[in-house]
């Protein structure tokens, strides 16, 4: 098990490094016009880091996307349970869900503007579009997969529906149900950062598109570097998570 750790711990190194020496080669090619090298990089982010005004904008977008977040979870849930439980609303609605997930978001983000306006709720809203639907359809699967005997248990102990869902279904699929959440998790925030880039006055999306606008080079390497490492860590320990809800099955 040690030795499995190492080769993990020896492989993210690598990919670690390689990661960074292919960001050099850019950097070379390219020129200062259009990047910054990863110390350039690394080293402006700490230095914005140090201001006020960018946690005003992280801590908004932490706002925006938890919030988010926490809409797609729950609808999603609700939505995966219910039609994965109840097989005839499953095979109407989930075709429906996946003609939904299909379209591309940014056609609906005129709709979002105007059902929501111009600030927090649009980025919210625009977020939880993103993440609610791959959360339900991973939730759909995994409630079918459930063991039809464990069903029927719940069944002659005379459990109501939240019960069921309680006791019976949200455990035995939990495996499955977190892949979705970490699926998720990644797509909410890519729909909270596009809600702030087109429709916000604050958050790090608004701070990257005005930095875009401006040509400003430093920032937009910094925040997106400090955006992919904050992504890039999470979604790492979600990974090792998920694989172990999936090796205890």
């Amino acid at each position: 098990m040690s030795g499995a750790k190492g080769v993990s711990l020896r492989n993210a190194i690598a990919l670690i490094v390689g990661l960074i020496l292919v960001w050099q080669l850019l950097f070379w090619f390219a020129g200062d016009i259009a990047m910054r090298s990863p110390w350039d990089t690394v080293r402006y982010a700490r230095r914005m880091m140090g201001t006020d005004s960018f946690w005003i904008h992280f801590w908004e977008s932490v706002r925006a996307f938890a919030t988010a977040l926490a809409i797609a979870v729950s609808v999603g849930l609700f939505v995966g349970i219910w039609l994965g439980f109840h097989r005839l609303s499953g095979r109407v609605m989930e075709p429906m869900l996946v003609a939904i997930y299909s379209i591309p978001k940014i056609t609906l983000y005129p709709i979002v503007l105007l059902a929501f306006g111009i600030g927090m709720s649009a980025k919210i809203a625009f977020g939880a579009i993103h993440g609610v639907i791959p959360i339900a359809l991973f939730t759909i699967n995994a409630v079918r997969n459930v063991r039809i005997v464990l069903i029927k248990t719940g069944r002659v102990h005379k459990l109501t529906m939240t019960e069921m869902a309680r006791w019976v279904l949200f455990p035995a699929a939990m495996p499955e149900i977190f892949t979705g959440f970490r699926v998720g998790f990644s797509l909410t925030l890519i729909g909270t950062l596009l809600g702030e880039m087109f429709a916000a006055q604050r958050g790090l999306g608004y701070l990257l598109m005005t930095a875009i606008g401006l040509h400003n080079v430093d920032v937009i390497m910094a925040v997106t570097f400090l955006l992919v490492l904050c992504a890039a860590s999470v979604s790492t320990a979600l990974l090792a998570i998920d694989h172990r809800l999936h090796r205890r099955v």
